[in-house]
């Protein structure tokens, strides 16, 4: 492709709204542009990426077994009500109505749908398992886009959806396409770690998302040295114990004048973080269930959901709170809590002279000890794990970083075939229900994790195998005779040899070319000017590794197709 007649719009200045490198980049190197809050349009070199990391993914799941098909963006809010996620997806579900007043969603994922097929293709275990996939444009109203296509509203996904006869063929299955996913984030050259994931609005009993890891990502991943790691949201750890070593004092109210806060209050009486317990009322299957965790610590709500056997847990309302507890925001504690589900985390059952809140506008209480003064219904793990913590299986030091999920694997179980009545029939002649798994894969997501990971202060330094173009040619004078008719050569012999190849023969300064093709980062730039050619030789360069070399211009193209070949 020649550079004057492509649309490449360059920027010299980062984009004002843009937060992390590659949504820097993929603007300012032309890659697309942004049509609304989280909508993007993919300019012919992002395009050209995406497509190569198709190629890939469609290798490695054909290698697989899996066979593509393409479903509907489209799909009926019935099949939705059948698994319940209608009502539990959440605000994200983008809920459209038709002329007729039909409700339909435009799909973040697609379980429902390929369900609804099989259910209707399957009758015996004979034509099990099978697996099923597609690459098509996913929909999610996120409440705020960000980080360009890292969390966008409309993005590419590869979904796949395996059935099966028995657990073992699930996990056979899971197996093979986690190793698919590690071979294709190899060849597209990125450092990247599985880790143990919540399962979240898809459902199942088991996930592992892949983490590439950066520190502009937007997830934690707890990770020990014994090669434990999950999410922040999985992680299991166990919290060092925090106790004064006093003797239990009496338990008294004390006025707390606006003191809503763990930092406020803490200042105020002149005590640790950690003396503190939060009380949190959330809001589970229609009741008030109030949670109770260390002033220094968090709630994990994966965790809290999981204990609860509730899919989905929301902090409470001011008014039900206050409706709940007596108390406005901010002042709630266990004490004298009737009538509502309490549950604790274990790190809250060693300690004594606690401060909790008192259920009464401005007052605390102080001195409380959990066994003495109030009793929870469970102590549960629901804390939110972090560095420092003990691993659940060593007990070393947990340690973290950051990460951006490009993909996720599920064993969803039979959670959408027995609710859609999804079954087969066995060897004894019995109906069962099929056991499904589930893996996605963020296309669009994978190219901004390559861009995080491949870049320098000038620009992306793309990897061959997913770069727009392997070769980059830049004539310095197009003006001059000899760069242009050495250049053009060059050009039309590259291109006979099946190799992709960007020229830049724009009538622009030495400057503005150099600074561009640094920006949009092809793998090899081959430089054509008059002091070259005078030498008998264009300069090569890689972009990744600032290395250059002299190609001699007799035999030119078959040696900057072998430097091609050697190309990371």
């Amino acid at each position: 492709m020649r550079w004057s007649k492509a649309l490449i719009p360059t920027h010299k200045e980062d984009p004002s709204d843009a937060e992390t490198t590659s949504h820097k980049l993929m603007i300012r190197a032309g890659l697309m542009r942004k049509l609304t809050s989280g909508v993007y349009s993919y300019l012919p070199l992002g395009w050209r990426t995406i497509r190569k990391v198709e190629t890939i993914v469609r290798e490695e799941m054909d290698h697989t077994g899996a066979q593509e098909i393409h479903m509907p963006v489209l799909s009926p809010a019935e099949l939705w009500k059948e698994t319940g996620r209608w009502d539990v997806y959440g605000a994200e579900l983008w809920r459209v109505r038709d002329r007729n007043g039909r409700d339909f969603a435009l799909g973040p994922t697609h379980e429902e749908v390929v369900t609804d097929i099989v259910r209707n293709e399957i009758r015996s275990y004979r034509e099990l398992p099978f697996n099923l996939y597609q690459i098509q444009t996913k929909f999610r109203d996120e409440i705020r886009p960000r980080f360009g296509v890292v969390r966008a509203r409309e993005f590419m996904m590869k979904d796949a959806y395996s059935f099966h006869r028995d657990e073992d063929s699930l996990d056979e299955t899971y197996r093979i396409m986690c190793d698919a996913y590690s071979r294709i984030f190899d060849r597209c050259s990125l450092t990247y770690r599985p880790v143990e994931a919540a399962t979240g609005a898809i459902g199942g009993s088991h996930s592992h998302e892949f983490m590439v890891l950066s520190d502009t990502g937007e997830s934690e991943v707890i990770v020990c040295d014994c090669g434990y790691a999950a999410t922040d949201e999985r992680a299991e750890g166990k919290v060092a114990p925090m106790t004064s070593g006093e003797e239990p004092g009496e338990m008294k109210p004390v006025d707390t004048p606006g003191m809503k806060t763990i930092e406020e209050v803490s200042e105020f009486l002149g005590v640790e973080p950690w003396r503190l317990v939060k009380t949190i009322v959330y809001e589970v299957d229609g009741r008030p269930v109030a949670v109770l965790v260390r002033g220094d610590r968090e709630i994990n709500e994966s965790k809290l959901a999981a204990a609860l056997g509730s899919e989905v847990v929301e902090p409470a309302s001011p008014e039900v709170i206050e409706r709940t507890t007596g108390a406005p925001v901010g002042f709630a504690g266990p004490v004298g809590l009737d009538g509502i589900e309490i549950i604790a985390d274990h790190s809250v059952e060693p300690m004594a002279n606690i401060v909790v809140g008192g259920n009464r506008a401005d007052v605390h209480m102080t001195n409380v000890c959990p066994g003495r003064d109030f009793e929870p219904n469970a102590y549960r793990d629901v804390v939110l794990v972090r560095r420092g913590d003990a691993c659940p299986r060593c007990g070393g030091p947990l340690d973290s970083f950051r990460g951006i999920e490009v993909s996720q694997a599920f064993k969803l179980g039979t959670k959408y075939s027995e609710s859609m009545n999804a079954t087969f029939l066995d060897e004894d002649g019995t109906a069962k229900p099929l056991i499904m798994g589930c893996y996605g894969l963020g296309v669009t997501r994978t190219v901004a994790a390559i861009i995080e990971q491949h870049n320098d202060e000038n620009g992306i330094a793309w990897p061959k195998a997913v770069a727009p173009y392997s070769v980059e040619i830049l004539a310095v004078n197009v003006k001059s005779e000899d760069v242009r008719n050495l250049a053009d050569w060059l050009y039309r012999e590259l291109c006979d040899r099946r190799i992709d190849a960007l020229y830049d023969d724009r009538n622009e300064s030495p400057g503005v070319k150099f600074k561009d093709a640094d920006l949009v980062g092809m793998p090899l730039r081959i430089t054509v000017g008059d002091r070259g050619i005078k030498k008998g030789i264009v300069e090569a360069r890689v972009r990744a590794t600032g290395e250059e070399s002299e190609v001699p211009i007799e035999g030119a193209p078959d040696r900057i197709a072998k430097i091609v070949e050697t190309l990371p």
